[in-house]
Parts: C-alpha cells; structure tokens; sequence
C-alpha cells in the first residue's frame, strides 16, 4: 500500500465489509503494477453469478485464464506509464480539473493527515492515484487505520475523493483503445462504484 498506519487491533468487521474490502484491494492492486502470474491464476478462479458485478467477475477470469504476465505488463505499461504519459491517468486532480497535482491532491492529503494515515517513504506515486484511494478505503473499511472505520467516515471518504471520478475512470478503462485483460477490470470497478455510491446514497 502507499500508506502506512500504526498497527491496530484486529477488529471484527461482517462478511460484506470483508468483502467490499477485498474488491477495493483488487482493484487497488490491478492498478497499481502489472498482474503477476500468480495473482492471474487467483483471478483465473473467480466465480460470479448473474448480477452485473457476478458477470464482470466472470469476464475478468475468463480473460485472466488466457493471459499471460508478459502481455499484460505491457498492456498495463501502454495503459498507464507509455512514453511520455500513458493511455489513461488514473489520478484525482487529472479527472477533476485536467492537470496533475491539483487542489484534489491538497484536499486528500490534508484529510490523510486529520486521519493519522501517513504516506509511506518509499513511495513517490501522488497519492490521489486511484490504486491508492481503493486501498485506503478498503484501510478504512478494515479498520487498518487511527480513524474511524464506521459508515460515516466511509461515506466521507469516498464522496470526497472517490465520487465525483472514479466510476468515468473506470468507464474509461473499460473502453480504452490499448485494454484487453483490463476491460474487464474496467467493468467491475464501475459496477463496484456504481454499488458503492448507491449504498451510501441510503445511509
């Protein structure tokens, strides 16, 4: 992850947190570096039913099953590092206002730090890329993190920093030119968020 937290006591969190938790760190790590082929073989045994995030689910492993760690670090490099900028910038300010290191960046960073969640040292990635939100939500959800993990702190982390982009991101993913084992990424995140948003639309 791109951010560290002081070691917390295990906490008891329900089967649907657990699992809301593991799709953020999926979609966190599938953005966050090419697959490996270990993680590929994972993915390779996903189930899904007939909802649409069972259906996306289904795709992504029928499209993990058949790639290969070389192909998909260079789809994940075309998509998102290329020559000078990839495909896709999966950034917060970039989605916001059309530049790098914008006020989104600030904002995030300042809520990071009335959180106590502190950006580890070794990493030089802004922290308003989407790997980064997706793990610090799922952080959140955990109880990884000094803040709060209750659905209020949740609801507004993720209608800060999260709401107003990331499912066109991920619609974007879906549809990009260079996407192949990612179009299916590209799905499930923007069923997920569609989920997400409607959940805390209720709370």
């Amino acid at each position: 992850m791109a951010h560290t937290a002081e070691i917390q006591c295990p906490r008891s969190i329900s089967e649907e947190d657990r699992a809301r938790a593991q799709f953020y760190q999926l979609l966190g790590t599938l953005l966050s570096a090419p697959p490996s082929s270990e993680l590929l073989r994972g993915l390779a045994s996903l189930q899904g039913d007939e909802t649409l995030l069972g259906v996306a689910s289904r795709n992504l492993a029928a499209l993990a099953e058949r790639t290969n760690p070389q192909d998909a670090e260079r789809e994940y490099n075309t998509l998102f590092i290329g020559v000078s900028r990839g495909e896709l910038l999966p950034y917060a300010s970039y989605y916001l206002t059309g530049f790098l290191n914008e006020k989104p960046l600030a904002e995030l960073r300042t809520d990071l730090m009335a959180r106590g969640i502190k950006p580890r040292s070794n990493v030089h990635e802004p922290e308003d890329h989407l790997s980064t939100l997706c793990e610090i939500m799922a952080g959140i959800i955990t109880g990884e993190f000094p803040c709060d993990r209750n659905l209020i702190s949740q609801k507004a982390f993720f209608d800060a920093h999260l709401a107003k982009w990331a499912a066109l991101f991920f619609t974007d993913l879906e549809k990009a030119q260079s996407a192949v084992f990612y179009t299916p990424v590209g799905s499930l995140g923007r069923v997920f968020m569609a989920i997400e948003t409607d959940a805390f639309a209720i709370q």
